[in-house]
């Protein structure tokens, strides 16, 4: 059976590093190691420096804000132990998010209900709860932590760089996590456009289009374009307009609205759909900030 090793990078004191430790400790077939890193301008250097002394066959990387559920080990290490050309796997966070109020249900059970509709193979990774075989990992590089200093889309841009090796990444959804992150609108917007958004596009144009990620799927891009369509008629006095944008929102996104409301209340589930316009509205305002600043890194000529 492959060895684990399970970085946490934990360079911003976070204070659930304690019960993120202790759930990793329960766990059943828990890992043969467990390197917390405290120190690092970032959270991709943190983890590769966990990764530089680690000495397991498999690198599993869990975020300090997560709580590993009980068989989370034991399934990593039956799906290598199984799979000899796996590369990389990477769960969910399950859908009991412990922050209170409406934002933070919506951010953390989103996450959710993405992972969860992306089960199989995947061009993309996530360093939430996702693990690596470790000479995989040293070989790509790790993190560009030089051009990631503060947590962004550097686990997407490690999985684009392993899928255009054709190396072979799974996302299993009943690898899960509870997520002790509390969000608020400002937290929310300032993520979406700075630490997601705008980095997310600024890969899509680096890569030539060719970085692939869970969220960017037809039913993704539809809902954005009724978000727009939405807000604009908003804009112009068109009520009608907003409201049929609005619906076809809700129809494009009905099973996650249900999953609010099954978790959250009715009341979570109906500010849901106007976080979930906001989301994507700010998605759409990282496009044009992103051009400007991939032309701007582009040598002259």
């Amino acid at each position: 059976m492959p060895t684990l090793s399970v970085v946490v990078p934990a360079s911003n004191e976070p204070p659930t590093l304690a019960a993120c430790l202790n759930a990793i400790g329960k766990a059943d077939d828990p890992p043969e190691e467990v390197i917390v890193v405290e120190e690092g301008p970032g959270p991709a250097a943190a983890r590769n420096e966990g990764a530089r002394r680690a000495t397991g066959d498999v690198l599993v990387f869990v975020d300090a804000d997560v709580l590993p559920h009980r068989d989370a080990f034991a399934r990593i290490r039956h799906a290598f132990e199984e799979d000899s050309e796996l590369v990389a796997l990477f769960g969910s966070y399950d859908d009991t998010p412990t922050a209170p109020g409406a934002v933070s249900g919506f951010r953390n059970l989103l996450h959710h209900h993405v992972h969860q509709e992306g089960a199989g193979p995947a061009r993309t990774f996530w360093a939430g709860l996702g693990a690596i075989r470790r000479d995989a990992f040293l070989e790509a590089g790790g993190f560009d932590a030089e051009r990631y200093r503060v947590p962004s889309v550097e686990d997407i841009e490690l999985g684009t760089r392993l899928a255009a090796t054709d190396a072979r990444i799974e996302l299993d959804p009943e690898l899960q996590g509870t997520h002790l992150k509390q969000w608020t609108l400002q937290s929310m917007v300032s993520t979406d456009l700075w630490r997601r958004g705008v980095p997310w596009v600024e890969l899509l144009l680096r890569d030539g289009g060719h970085a692939s990620a869970l969220n960017l799927g037809w039913r993704h891009r539809a809902s954005a374009a009724m978000s727009l369509a939405g807000a604009a008629a908003l804009v112009r006095g068109r009520p009608r307009t907003t409201i049929a944008a609005l619906g076809a929102l809700v129809a494009l996104n009905a099973s996650f609205y249900e999953l609010l409301a099954r978790r959250r209340g009715a009341g979570t589930a109906a500010a849901g759909v106007g976080l979930h316009a906001v989301h994507h509205l700010t998605g759409a305002i990282a496009v044009p900030i992103a051009l400007v600043r991939h032309l701007r890194s582009r040598p002259p000529g």
